[in-house]
């Protein structure tokens, strides 16, 4: 005997029934205090972020001072849920002086965007992600192995990779600057900053950046 029986099978929605009611889900409410600005003085609002390969790993969460007092270290995939400006700050401790100093590199971002704002008249906050973005390879280069011969090739870098290679030499061009200068880090960091944000070549991320995406153009 094939088939089910009539009375085993489901009944026909009749057109006039309403079908079932979708529960889209809502945006989270707004929190009930007011958003603190960065260091005070620099708000979040308006902070814009054009580069979509960069923007799940760009964590610009509001908050009043950047530091996560070592919850993320050592755990996997968890930098992309540390501040933009604590890992700036994590990467100008690996510099010499600064080495252990995190309230030292915090205070130093903090004079930076003084004179940044002071400068430019424009958000801190907004010019570092622009730089970060403009620092960011888009290319890299790796040998692989044929037969014995170490060959170069051109290869995609993860956003991840790009986002940690522009802000390490965003810091490490601010850290060459000062060196052997009169001129202060924050001035030194303040004015790379601002140079990589209108990307210019002067910047030494930038110009990092052109070189690795040229030589990685050569070995396609």
């Amino acid at each position: 005997m094939s088939g089910s029986p009539e009375g085993m099978l489901p009944p026909e929605p009749s057109a006039d029934e309403p079908g079932p009611v979708v529960q889209r889900p809502q945006p989270p409410p707004p929190p009930p205090f007011a958003i603190p600005p960065l260091f005070g003085k620099y708000p979040f609002e308006g902070v814009e972020v054009h580069d979509p390969g960069l923007l799940p790993y760009l964590y610009l969460h509001p908050v009043y001072a950047p530091h996560t007092e070592g919850r993320l270290t050592g755990k996997p995939f968890l930098k992309a849920r540390m501040h933009l400006v604590e890992r700036l700050a994590n990467h100008l401790m690996k510099g010499g002086k600064f080495t252990g100093k995190k309230s030292k590199a915090l205070t130093t971002i903090r004079k930076a965007f003084a004179e940044i704002a002071q400068k430019e008249g424009k958000n801190p906050l907004q010019l570092l992600v622009d730089a970060v973005e403009n620092a960011a390879p888009r290319e890299e280069v790796t040998r692989l192995q044929f037969g014995g011969i170490s060959v170069p090739r051109a290869v995609d870098a993860s956003p991840a990779r790009r986002l940690n290679v522009a802000i390490r030499n965003i810091a490490l061009g601010a850290i060459q600057a000062s060196h052997k200068s009169t001129k202060p880090i924050y001035s030194a960091l303040a004015d790379e900053i601002r140079l990589a944000a209108k990307g210019d070549l002067t910047s030494f991320a930038v110009g990092r950046k052109e070189e690795v995406e040229r030589v990685a153009q050569s070995a396609r």
